[in-house]
This record gives structure tokens, C-alpha cells and sequence, in this order.
């Protein structure tokens, strides 16, 4: 996503000559040569990448020649030989091709109204104004992060996307919301949806088009992962709740939802290059999953990231694009870039990229893959027309979708790039002096909703002898930096790129500015003195000596403090660079949770983290009573830890497993580069085993080595619950059919020209400097409006896979059929419900988890297919929970047959209040 502190691209000396090597699969070429790849503040080499076209000035920027769109346009779904130089390995994955590009359906369910107004809209467009729609205008050409071009004849203003996943970026009088890990242990569909609707309705307010989220990937492959907590946790079926709840209350209130980053986008070291390397199984089953959930319930954008999957740019992977996402998944929204995630032109068209983000081909160049060099393809024929107008179709209609009409659009009423009320719109160049910061408040009455939020997603993992509740305590000692505010306020630190005071949000583009913070220490010394006791705070992890004088005293009841940070490897935070280095706790917390300890019987931890740590030293010290985890809780941070510590709420549960040693997990980054001079590969060889997956297959039981110490899905309620025996509904399901006969032809809409002439930059435009445009800086030739490319002139049979281009009737994949996938894969099969009694002494809420064993011989022990949030449960009482098993959770992915399978292996369902405490289990029929 986009860092306004993204440095230039190194310079590259004597790179080798440029030559071309035969495609091993597909018996064509692709030009490559080496080129620098954009460093951040990332230490270690990156390794060199293939660009887009074989230029014979190898270090000029992949220009304005049509070389970058045309001649180069490699099928990024191909792998380069064993032979190619650049690779180090011999046996490099490989991603087989998917074309065409699929064009939207005009019945698919919840999107026909929207089809017909873009229809009726797109219908009346030239092909300047598609192509304005679908590139961006430049970095910080405009008021937002991204922003392509408007259609003013028709009265459509500038498209704007901004993040992001837990409020507004790089705005003011917005929320800070807690980050989607803390929201997701809350394990409350009914606030994820609240929470999706705060944020949406602040993106309204401030003319935002497009909201840069939720987040699905990273799923928590490595829990180093340095973006873990902009997402659900690390398991798919809750990503996939989280981010389908999400995207319907962004979308409700009227923004389109982009869920990102689609996908295996698992780690910040060589994001840019680095391939992640996975089965089918492992795609489907785990990583594509909760993307499907979101394109079940409408989702209007996704964001393709950064990485390769299996040695093919993601932005560029017609496997992912074409086939799984618009294919399999029936996808009708638009697929944007990550920023800068595209390296080619044509092929990215063909392969099923919709939009380009931001626009340039490296920051502030004005320079394009797409923009002029797009119109001229479609003018052309190498992009035939029926692609470039379902672009413009999926964009529009994802703009219908959530209830947008051209005449009814709030303006941008703020400037991403400077707080100030008066500016340059286009900060790039500094032109276009005016009001860019209005300073609209569009916080509404959101902070109660965070509060609660936050509240309900701090999970109490250890609580011995009463410690919590707290009930007045008598004197409250609160030691550790993390309890009090950054010396250089809240937003001190640009996308919050550092770790000083309380944390509460972690570093990089899915970030926003905080309207204020509440700090434990302060909203603990409030409820202190309110109840008359007595309060005192040591707010540095390095006062040993004061603070042992300090908690050692009669009556104290100790609270310490403690932290670990991580976020987008653009910045780097006491060396760590986007990923986290080790999973320790920062700034000495071990010790000083220990040292603590060392002289206090009642000592309380609380953890404000990114996501796991190593508590094995000390989480067993019968001095430390409680433990609790705060995640990540955004500005309420202080007022929703005293809701939580007082009993006024009950808290969530772990969304990923606290394993005794890092090595336990069975994964890590890769921190330096496995693959000599070429791409780094990253081999996800445990496949669909991750977190508690794993755990439950190498240490099945609590004493085996490598146990965990706090599984998926634990947490404490206040009370104690029992489950009485599981009771199974079976329900006549239609049997399963997969898709089959064909789709639509491709439409068209409108007319073009295929005279050049008709693209020439009209008169009287005032042409701004970098700012991408749709038109043609030259109409004498399409050699010459293509820079002079050498190869200008090539037929797209020339370079592009066959079928790309053809937009005759296409086969339906047997996944397919409706948005979300077959329609068949979400008849529920089973209703399974069970009853849960409080047999302790406090009214208490619980969280009942459904549990499935697949029984297949590559099959996890179990995996998650339900929850319910149950609040209130009164001593002596009961609840009912209620839980559906539709046919998809009960599926495989067969890659033999390209198709959802329920195997004949025994299927078992659990209920229980974690993933390894399952009282109560029954073998479905």
C-alpha cells in the first residue's frame, strides 16, 4: 500500500546484456533484463527483477515506450527456464495460464441493478474516458493516496482511494479503530459488521470512493509477519467472517470495500519479489478462502499484492485473476494494483487487472504501463475493445453497487498530503492552489462503538486467585512505558512508525491519525481515584530500582505494562524492518515483567501486541495472577482496558496460538535471500497447516514438546461453562452439480475510433507535469506515440497467450456459477446446536466454537466452521448455540478435478471454548 517515505530506486551499474530465452510452457519469449528493485528501508539486498520489456537503455524507467505495454508484455503466469542465469534454482513453481480475462455477468445475483447503471453509463464513455477510469493520476496528483481521472462531461468527479483497514489514513477528525486482530478476537460478527458501517460512513463524510480494506492477507502464515494485525488472525474461516462482516458495512454505508492483499502475502522482507510457493490445495483451502466469503457478500474491489505466487507477479497471475478470482469465485468487481504492484502493460490487462494504482510506474515520473499507452492498445487492437470496456464496467458498477449516484457524490473534502486548510491539490508538482482541507468531523458517536470493540477483544489468558476483576483495589501500581503516552503525542511518528508510550495501532499504510489516545495509565488513575484508592505510575521500563521499591510495598496490586510492535517494511523500527525480528516482548519487557513479579504476589501483565509472544519464562510464576492480552485497541485504548479489568465487559479469545518457543510454529520470514541473483522463493511447504493446525498435528497433546501454552481460540470468561451433548440436524441439501455450459459473449459499449487522430491532447488543456493523462502525446504514428518502441507493431498473437484476446462464449469452470463460487457450496447441510450452562457465580458471556475433522489423510485434526458470541449468561442459566455447516465447509479442494469435493472420509464436529478444549464431539451422517 502506498508510504509517502518510499525512497527512490537504486541505481544499477553495467547491467548484463539484454537477451531473450524461450518460455519453457508456452514456446514463447520474454524479454528480461535486470532492474533495480524500489528499496524502502530494508537493509538487505533485493534481488534484481525481470522488467517488462528487453530496452536496450536497461536502466531507463519502463517508459513511455509501448515496449512497456506491448513487446513486453509477458505472460507473468510463465516461468523462466532452468537455464536463465537470474535463477539460482532449477525447480522453480510455476503458476499455468488462465485466459481470457472473464467480462461481468449481467445476472449474477446482488450486482444486476448495479450492471444496468453501469451499463447505461459506460455506454456512453469514448475510450479516453475509460481508459481515464482505470489509471491513476500519479502519486500524489491528487487529493488521496490513489485517485484516477474524472469523466466531467457526464458529471463524474475523480474517483478516490484511500486506506484504510482501521479508519481513515493521513486525514484529521477521523477514528483511530482498533486493528482487525483485536476485532477479531472479539469473535462478534454483529460488531465486525458495526465496525466496518463506523468506518465506511467516516469515508463518506470525506469523499472517500474506495476504502483500502479489509485485510485477508496476511493470514498469519509466520507470526513474525510485520502486517498479521491489519487482519483476522490465522485462521481462514474467521478471515473469512471478519472480512465478508467487514466489506457489508463498509458497503452499507455507501463506500466500496477493497479487501487486500489477494494473495499469500504472507511477509514485508522481499515483498516485491519474492514468490510464494503453494499447492492448489493450500491456495483454496487456506489463502483464497475468506476472499471468496467477501466476494460472497458483494464485495466491489480487491487489491492484488505485491509478491509473486509461484514465480507470477500477483498483479499480473491469470491463474489467481482470471481463473480463481473472476472465474471460480465469480467475481464482478474490479481488481486494483497494489501501489506500484504492476509490471507490465497488455499483459496485466489480459491477465485481469481493471485498475492501476497509483498510476506511475515509479513515483512521481508521469510515466505509465497504462494512461496513453493503454488508449493506444485499444486503439490498436492489441487490448480488444471488450476488455477495456469490462473494466470500465466493474469499476462502475462496483460505484452503483453501494448506492453511489454521479450527481449525488460527496467531493474530497481533504488533502492526504498535508493538514494544512490551504494547498496544492497536486502536491507532486505543486500546482492547483485552493482549499484542500476542510476539516469535516465525521467521528459521529464512533468512540463508544471502539470502547466496546476494543473492550471485547482484550482476552484474559491467566486469572488465578480472583486478581480479576479488579474490585477497588486498595493501591494501584501501573509500571511500564507501554501504560503511557508517546513523549511526542500520539501521531508523533508518521504512520506511526515507532514504539514509544502505550501502543495502540501498528505502523504503516493501515494507519490513521489519532483524534486523541486514552492511555491505561490515565484512564486507571481516573477509576483509582473515583474510588478512593491509591495510585501511583512508573511510566519507563528502566527504573529497576524504583519500581521494585515501588510494587514491593503492602496491598499493591501491580500491573505491568509491556509491548511488541511490528507493520510495513517501509519503515523500520529498532531494526525491524516491517516483519518482526524475534518474538520477544520490546524495550526489556520480559525482564521487567519478571523482575516485578520477583517481589509482588499480585501481580497483573497486560500485552499490548501485533499478535504472539514468547511468555514461557514467566507465564507460570504464581506471583503473576493474571495475564492479559489488549491487542491493538485504538484510541478508546485506556477507557475499554478498565472495562475489561473491572468486569464491566467479557473479553474475546486469542485469534492465534501462543506457542512455548518461535521455532514451535514450524515457519518463519525469510529474512535473507534463498535463491542467489534471482527470486527469492518461498516454499509454503505446510501447506494448509498453520497455527493450531500444526500444533494439533506435531503436538496433538497439552505435555507434548512444542504444546501450546494458549491455544486458538482460548480465552477466560468470567464464569464456568458446561456443554451438554451436541445434537445434529441434517437438512435435504440439492445435490451438488458442478457448473457447465458457457457464458455470455463479451459485450461491448459504445464505439471508438481507431484513428489516432481522435486521441490527440484536445485544446486549451492545461497539461500538468507527471500527471498521467488518457491521451496521446503524438498522433503521426502508433510507432512514434509508443516512444519509438522497436517491437511496436507485433499482433497480440505475437506475445500474448493464446485466448487471451478471445471474447467468444467461455466454458464455465466447474467451481463457479454465482459470486462467492458454485451456488451449491452454500446449501447448509447441517444445523448443529448445543447447550451451554453457567455453572459458576457471575453472569457471564462465553463463546461456543464448531469444530470439524475433514477425516481426509492430508486433512488438518480440525478445522474452525462456526462460532457464536453468546453475551450475559446468568449463574445457574442456559444458552443455546447454534451453528450452520454448509456444503463448502464440509468441502475439499480436489486440484485433479478443479472442483469442490466432500470426500467419503468421516466427518466429526466438536463444540467447545477453544480448539483444544472440546468437551462434547458427534460424527455427522
Amino acid at each position: 500500500s502506498p508510504s509517502p517515505s518510499l525512497s527512490s530506486a537504486a541505481s544499477c551499474a553495467a547491467p548484463p546484456p539484454c537477451r531473450r530465452f524461450p518460455l519453457h510452457a508456452l514456446g514463447r519469449y520474454r524479454p528480461c533484463h535486470p532492474r533495480p528493485a524500489r528499496r524502502r528501508t530494508e537493509q538487505r539486498p533485493i534481488a534484481p527483477r525481470c522488467a517488462a520489456a528487453c530496452c536496450p537503455a536497461a536502466m531507463k524507467p519502463l517508459s513511455i515506450v509501448a515496449a512497456a505495454l506491448l513487446a513486453a508484455v509477458v505472460d507473468a503466469t510463465a516461468v523462466a527456464p532452468a537455464e536463465h542465469k537470474l535463477d539460482a534454482r532449477a525447480d522453480l513453481a510455476y503458476s499455468p495460464p488462465h485466459y481470457p480475462s472473464p467480462w461481468m455477468d449481467p445476472d449474477a445475483p446482488g450486482w444486476q441493478d448495479a450492471y444496468e447503471k453501469a451499463k447505461d453509463f459506460v455506454s456512453q464513455l469514448t475510450l479516453v474516458e475509460k481508459v481515464n477510469i482505470t489509471t491513476g493520476v500519479g502519486w500524489m496528483g491528487d487529493n488521496c493516496v490513489g485517485n484516477v481521472g474524472s469523466v466531467p462531461r457526464l458529471g463524474l468527479k475523480a474517483l478516490c482511494m484511500q486506506d484504510g483497514p482501521l479508519g481513515i489514513r493521513l486525514s484529521d477528525y477521523n477514528s483511530a479503530f482498533p486493528a482487525a486482530l483485536t476485532a477479531a478476537a472479539s469473535f462478534s460478527r454483529d460488531l465486525w459488521h458495526e465496525r466496518g458501517e463506523a468506518m465506511g460512513s467516516e469515508a463518506k463524510g470525506k469523499g472517500v470512493t474506495v476504502l483500502l480494506g479489509p485485510v485477508a492477507g496476511p493470514l498469519g502464515r509466520t507470526p513474525e509477519g510485520g502486517r498479521n494485525a491489519e487482519g483476522f488472525g490465522a485462521d481462514p474461516y474467521l478471515q473469512g467472517q471478519g472480512l465478508a462482516n467487514t466489506v457489508q458495512g463498509i458497503q452499507d454505508a455507501g463506500v466500496v470495500a477493497c479487501a487486500k492483499h489477494y494473495v499469500a502475502n504472507e511477509q514485508e522482507h522481499f515483498r516485491d519479489t519474492v514468490s510464494s510457493n503453494l499447492d492448489d490445495k493450500t491456495l483454496h483451502e487456506y489463502y483464497a478462502w475468506p476472499f471468496a466469503d467477501a466476494v460472497k457478500a458483494g464485495l466491489g474491489a480487491i487489491m492484488c499484492s505485491y509478491n509473486q505466487v509461484n514465480n507470477s507477479y500477483a498483479c499480473q497471475n491469470s491463474r489467481l485473476l482470471n481463473g480463481v478470482l473472476k472465474g471460480e469465485m465469480g467475481f464482478q468487481g474490479f481488481v486494483m494494483s497494489d501501489w506500484q504492484a504492476q509490471h507490465s502493460g497488455v499483459a496485466t490487462a489480459a491477465a485481469g487487472l481493471d485498475m492501476t494504482m497509483p498510476g506511475d510506474t515509479l513515483f512521481n515520473t508521469g510515466i505509465s504501463y497504462w494512461g496513453p499507452n493503454l488508449t493506444l492498445a485499444v486503439a490498436n487492437g492489441t487490448v480488444p475493445e471488450w476488455r477495456i470496456d469490462d473494466m470500465a464496467m466493474r469499476i462502475m458498477a462496483a460505484f452503483f453497487k453501494v448506492g453511489n449516484t454521479v450527481k449525488d457524490q460527496v467531493p474530497t473534502n481533504f488533502n492526504a498530503w498535508t493538514r494544512d486548510s490551504f494547498g496544492w491539490t497536486d502536491q507532486a508538482v505543486q500546482e492547483n492552489w485552493g482549499h484542500i482541507n476542510q476539516q469535516v468531523d465525521v467521528r459521529a458517536d464512533h468512540a463508544a462503538h471502539i470502547r466496546e470493540s476494543a473492550a471485547k477483544g482484550t482476552v484474559v489468558l491467566k486469572n488465578t486467585g480472583g486478581a480479576l476483576p479488579l474490585n477497588k483495589p486498595k493501591f494501584l501500581a501501573v509500571i511500564g512505558e507501554d501504560a503511557g503516552p508517546n513523549p511526542r503525542g500520539p501521531n508523533g511518528c508518521g504512520d506511526r512508525g515507532c514504539d514509544d508510550g502505550t501502543l495502540a495501532m501498528l505502523w504503516g499504510s493501515g494507519t490513521s491519525n489519532f483524534p486523541y489516545l486514552i492511555t491505561p495509565d490515565s484512564a486507571l488513575q481516573a477509576q483509582v481515584i473515583k474510588d478512593g484508592g491509591r495510585y501511583e505510575s512508573i511510566l519507563t521500563n528502566y527504573a529497576p530500582a524504583e519500581t521494585r521499591a515501588l510494587v514491593s510495598q503492602p496491598d499493591v496490586t501491580a500491573i505491568v505494562f509491556a509491548n511488541a510492535d511490528s507493520g510495513e517494511g517501509y519503515i523500520d523500527v529498532d531494526g525491524n524492518t516491517g516483519d518482526r525480528k524475534n518474538l520477544t516482548l520490546w524495550k526489556n519487557g520480559d525482564d521487567l515483567i519478571k523482575s516485578v513479579a520477583s517481589v509482588n504476589p499480585n501481580t497483573v501483565v497486560v500485552i499490548h501486541s501485533v499478535g504472539p509472544v514468547l511468555v514461557t519464562d514467566w507465564y507460570a510464576n504464581p506471583n503473576i495472577t493474571a495475564i492479559v492480552w489488549a491487542g491493538l485497541p485504538g484510541q478508546e485504548s485506556g477507557n475499554s482496558l478498565v472495562d475489561l479489568l473491572y468486569g464491566n465487559v467479557d473479553g474475546g479469545r486469542s485469534p492465534f496460538t501462543w506457542g512455548p518457543t518461535r521455532e514451535s510454529y514450524g515457519t518463519d520470514v525469510m529474512y535473507t535471500s534463498n535463491n542467489g541473483n534471482g527470486v527469492p522463493q518461498q516454499d509454503f511447504t505446510e501447506g494448509v497447516f498453520v497455527d493450531y493446525r500444526h500444533f494439533d498435528k506435531v503436538a496433538p497433546n497439552a505435555g507434548d514438546p512444542g504444546a501450546p501454552i494458549f491455544e486458538f481460540g482460548f480465552g477466560l470468561s468470567w464464569s464456568n461453562f458446561t456443554y451438554s451433548p451436541i445434537y445434529v440436524q441434517k437438512h435435504n441439501a440439492k445435490p451438488y452439480q458442478p457448473a457447465s455450459g458457457k457464458t455470455i459473449a463479451a459485450p461491448t459499449f459504445g464505439s471508438f475510433s481507431t484513428d489516432l487522430a481522435s486521441y490527440a491532447f484536445p485544446a486549451g488543456i492545461r497539461i500538468i507535469n507527471q500527471w498521467i493523462y488518457p491521451w496521446l502525446k503524438t498522433t503521426t504514428s502508433g510507432k512514434e506515440a509508443s516512444g519509438g518502441d522497436v517491437n511496436y507493431g507485433q499482433t497480440a498473437d505475437q506475445f500474448l497467450p493464446p485466448g487471451a484476446t478471445d471474447g467468444s462464449p467461455q466454458p464455465r469452470l466447474p467451481a463457479s456459477g454465482e459470486p462467492g463460487g458454485n451456488p451449491r457450496l452454500w446449501d447448509v447441510m447441517y444445523t448443529v446446536t448445543c447447550t451451554v450452562f453457567n455453572v459458576g457465580k457471575r453472569t457471564s458471556g462465553v463463546v461456543p466454537q464448531l469444530y470439524v475433522g475433514l477425516g481426509g489423510e492430508g486433512d488438518p485434526v480440525r478445522v474452525l466452521r462456526g462460532f457464536q458470541r453468546i453475551e450475559k449468561v446468568e449463574p445457574e442459566s442456559q444458552a443455546l448455540f447454534k451453528a450452520t455447516l454448509t456444503r463448502r465447509d464440509l468441502s475439499s479442494w480436489d486440484p485433479v478435478k478443479q472442483d469442490w469435493v466432500v470426500t467419503d472420509a468421516p466427518k466429526t464436529v466438536w463444540v467447545g471454548s477453544s480448539s483444544r478444549d472440546l468437551p462434547v464431539k458427534a460424527v455427522l451422517n
